[in-house]
């Protein structure tokens, strides 16, 4: 039985607007682009049918909450709880981020290069005590799953909190150290989806022990604004628009491709067309696809608004070889493998596909790839598409949040969907996820509704 978490952040606060850090202190409140925003969300998710709510109880967060609440027909029950509570940074609270840099700059920089490391000295009654945020909110964040999901189980729930929480929240779930605290990231009244299967035992190197799926992440379509999150302050680096090719007719029948190179369908082409739509006012400074049909026709399609963007192919961004799986229906692949099919949902790093590959191989081709495309886009900051497959993407965004092979179905691609990954530092600094599996421009609301195939 599978537990959907819908996960907002709160809308714009006013500390939010004047770039101070709020932490636990509850003397921001929502401002009135945060009370819109709010509605907004309440809106987009008015047509899902939630057995709960869970809010903390900082002002910030209850004020969205109940916003969102009151906007569905049915009253879901609202709970308050401190396990919800925002990052605890005593030493920081209501400064600006320009004045923590000047005060604390030794600190600052520990915060963003090693935030499992950083740690604040408060003196209390019984002496000095060390306080490490991020350990502590990841701990948090583990004992609220403990606590929530095995009371509700089958059921959809939401979640409305803070950006360092909810960044715990889906790092604790999917498996995404303390260290790469700042590799993803949340914006005001984003919604984030995931999915979960029992059983729900806490772990703190592989999420949450059974099936963990991050369906989405950072969706801000509804407030109608900006088409992808804001740059942060001071980018210096690339934006990626990792993108999944259109769907195939294969995929629609569940059978799997591999290498063999199916063309896209009537609607693979229909969501590359959305795709581009979504994407026409974004300046794409380059493109790069896999060779195969289909990634390279969803490439053409959306490049069709950016005639003077140049696509380059390259060969490590192709599809898993399935080698004797391809072409066959899980059925027959049971018939022929047994058992096989269920060690590559279970241990996908362990499975050696016959005459075909494994996911090292794949991740060996399509990351050095991957580098050499990011380091011929270096002399500015750009934003440039790379159009691969369900497996190759998935591989990809493991690199990038500092994951294994193991971890490879913790995240979902549908197809024609958009992920954001930037590099705020160019290559010497860690890559963000920005947003993942975008599939609003598709027509499914907040759920992706594409396919959901074989590879």
């Amino acid at each position: 039985m599978t537990t959907r978490v819908v996960i907002v952040r709160h809308g714009q606060s006013s500390y939010n607007a004047e770039r101070r850090i709020q932490g636990r202190s509850d003397v921001s409140v929502l401002t009135e682009q945060g009370r819109e925003d709010a509605l907004k969300v309440g809106a987009a998710l008015s047509n899902l049918n939630f057995a709960a709510i869970y809010s903390s109880p900082l002002q910030r967060a209850r004020q969205t909450a109940e916003i969102v609440r009151n906007c569905f027909a049915t009253t879901t029950p609202l709970t308050v709880t401190e396990q919800l509570l925002e990052i605890d940074l005593p030493l920081w609270e209501k400064l600006t981020v320009h004045e923590v840099k000047e005060k604390f700059p030794t600190d600052y920089r520990l915060w963003h290069e090693f935030p499992h490391e950083f740690k604040m000295e408060l003196q209390t009654p019984q002496g000095t005590k060390e306080h490490f945020p991020v350990l502590a909110l990841y701990q948090q964040a583990r004992q609220f799953w403990q606590d929530i999901l095995s009371r509700h189980a089958g059921e959809t729930i939401l979640i409305v909190g803070h950006n360092g929480i909810n960044r715990a929240l889906l790092s604790t779930a999917i498996g995404i150290s303390p260290s790469r605290y700042h590799s993803i990231q949340q914006s005001n009244c984003g919604i984030s989806v995931l999915n979960f299967k029992p059983p729900f035992p806490p772990s703190e190197s592989q999420g949450q022990g059974g099936f963990v799926q991050l369906e989405s992440m950072n969706q801000l379509a509804h407030l109608g604004r900006d088409v992808l999150p804001s740059f942060r302050p001071n980018h210096q680096g690339q934006r990626i628009l990792l993108i999944r090719h259109g769907e195939t007719e294969w995929n629609r029948q569940t059978k799997f491709q591999g290498q063999i190179d199916v063309p896209l369908n009537d609607n693979g082409r229909e969501q590359a067309r959305k795709a581009a739509e979504f994407l026409k006012t974004v300046k794409l400074d380059f493109a790069f696809s896999s060779p195969m049909l289909r990634p390279k026709e969803t490439a053409e399609i959306i490049l069709q608004h950016h005639p003077e963007t140049q696509l380059k192919l390259y060969d490590g961004l192709r599809e898993i070889g399935h080698g004797l799986w391809e072409g066959k229906l899980e059925a027959e692949i049971e018939q022929t493998f047994p058992g096989e099919l269920e060690r590559w949902r279970t241990v996908p790093g362990e499975v050696q596909m016959p005459e075909g590959e494994n996911l090292q191989q794949v991740w060996e081709r399509s990351v050095v790839d991957w580098q050499t495309m990011l380091a011929s886009v270096t002399d500015r900051p750009q934003t440039g598409i790379v159009v691969a497959h369900d497996a190759t993407n998935k591989v990809l965004l493991c690199h990038v949040l500092g994951l294994s092979t193991a971890q490879f179905w913790n995240f979902r691609q549908g197809n024609g969907a958009v992920t954001v990954i930037d590099y705020p530092q160019g290559l010497n600094g860690l890559p963000v996820l920005q947003a993942m599996n975008i599939t609003t421009h598709l027509g499914g609301g907040v759920l992706d509704k594409t396919a959901a195939g074989a590879l």
